[in-house]
């Protein structure tokens, strides 16, 4: 029943990953048809992004209250409905007033599920969760470029896409029930004595193996944990004490924590969003193939976090944040010097695989980080500052297209690839010392 538990939280994350890139994709055909001007787009995100904000902050009540099973629920139905609405929308005013349950949906089931995953799954659980958005990500591009190539028309993709969300919010509406049996099961074994060793929730998700098996599991993680964390559960309650005794965001590295999540949706979003109008504008891609393109760099997201999810077992979180961030700038290279059109798609793909380990790594490395008992408010404040990149560095670089060129785009998302490292690094500096300060 885990197992099949498990299965519908990715089923969740393809449901969340198929619209993210859908606006991208259709934009360079879609804002004339609807005499929208280009740089409207940013607009569309800020909108969307303003929802999802909202909805993230209020996930936890929300989960309290309804359960994570019904408000996923609920949040797929919402996202469903827009997308069927983007497909018959006259004007701009109309894609603008769908943002907004688009938006809504997205947030809170995102805040939960993964707070749920890093609290109870090990890490390779959280790469593959999002390796699951990445798989919804890459199909959306994919069936949008079909529809504009055969068909000429965007509004048949969005169609296509929103079947396909109504037919994941049936599969939701009929396992339900699961949620609240897995949840009594978990219940079940916390009540349970280990022989003096505090309960592993981990072990919800490991199907049929004994519990002494999970904490012998749980001691070797411990033991391969990342350099700048050994955070196992002594320097956790360190952490725990610290944010207890004052505001959460004065623990050491919260800030800048906070920061490699506003510049890392920053770039996949920008990427996602503004990638094929620099293919087209710039480098004079057809858009039909600039749209396969941006489906391939959804790809790479994807198939490098399942690739990541099993790197997890042998290579810390931390290394793998960091060789991501590398291998995104040298994608963003690519795309800065003046190359062949292969060239520039290998760039894309680069970009998708170094974004790949990065934002499951830090969302799992919370507890650790930063204390258990501070995970689940840090968790939506992550996500809230994620979603707040996705709100203003998009609709920003959209600004730049619009004034001045839309051949600025590969700097820009150099520099929000440099910032990103910067900040990360500090994180690291901030943690270790903390802990030289506390031994």
């Amino acid at each position: 029943m885990a197992t099949l538990f498990l299965i519908v939280i990715y089923l969740a994350f393809i449901s969340l990953g198929i619209p993210d890139s859908m606006l991208g994709a259709a934009w360079p055909v879609m804002h004339g048809d609807i005499g929208a001007p280009f740089g409207s787009a940013g607009l569309l995100s800020i909108v969307a992004s303003g929802g999802t904000i909202v909805s993230s902050l209020a996930s936890g009540r929300l989960i309290q209250r309804l359960g994570t099973g019904v408000v996923t629920l609920i949040s797929c139905c919402l996202t469903a409905s827009a997308l069927l609405g983007f497909a018959f929308v006259p004007t701009l005013a109309w894609l603008i007033v769908l943002c907004i349950p688009l938006g809504l949906g997205a947030g809170a089931v995102d805040s939960g599920l993964n707070h749920f995953v890093a609290a109870n799954y090990k890490a390779h659980h959280m790469s593959w969760l999002h390796c699951f958005w990445g798989v919804g990500a890459t199909a959306g591009p994919i069936i949008m470029s079909h529809y504009i190539s055969s068909e000429g028309s965007w509004r048949s993709g969005y169609t296509a896409v929103a079947v396909i969300q109504f037919t994941l919010v049936l599969i939701l509406l009929f396992t339900l029930p699961l949620w609240k049996k897995v949840a009594e099961l978990r219940r079940t074994e916390q009540s349970q004595p280990n022989q003096g060793t505090s309960y592993d929730p981990a072990t919800m998700g490991q199907g049929t193996e004994d519990t002494s098996a999970a904490v012998s599991q749980l001691e070797l993680d411990h033991e391969q944990g990342d350099a700048e964390g050994k955070t196992t559960a002594s320097s956790a309650s360190k952490t725990e004490t610290t944010a207890t005794r004052g505001s959460l965001f004065r623990i050491p590295g919260v800030r800048f924590t906070l920061l490699t999540f506003f510049f890392y949706c920053g770039v996949e979003t920008t990427v996602g969003l503004w990638g094929a109008s620099f293919l087209v504008g710039s480098r004079q891609i057809e858009p039909g193939l600039a749209a396969g393109w941006i489906s391939l760099y959804f790809a790479g997201i994807t198939i490098g976090r399942l690739i990541t999810g099993f790197l997890t077992l042998r290579v810390t979180n931390r290394m793998l944040i960091l060789l991501g961030q590398v291998c995104s700038a040298v994608g963003a290279l690519l795309l800065i010097l003046p190359l062949p059109g292969v060239l520039l798609m290998m760039g894309l793909i680069l970009i998708g695989i170094g974004l790949a380990p990065i934002f499951p790594g830090l969302l799992h490395e919370t507890p650790a980080r930063f204390g258990t008992e501070n995970s689940a408010r840090l968790m939506g404040y992550q996500l809230a500052m994620a979603y707040t990149g996705i709100t203003l560095l998009p609709p920003l670089f959209g600004l730049v297209a619009s004034y001045i060129h839309i051949g600025w785009f590969p700097f820009v998302i150099m520099a929000f690839i440099l910032i990103m490292l910067f900040c990360s690094e500090r994180v690291i500096r901030a943690i270790r010392k903390s802990q030289n300060k506390l031994t």
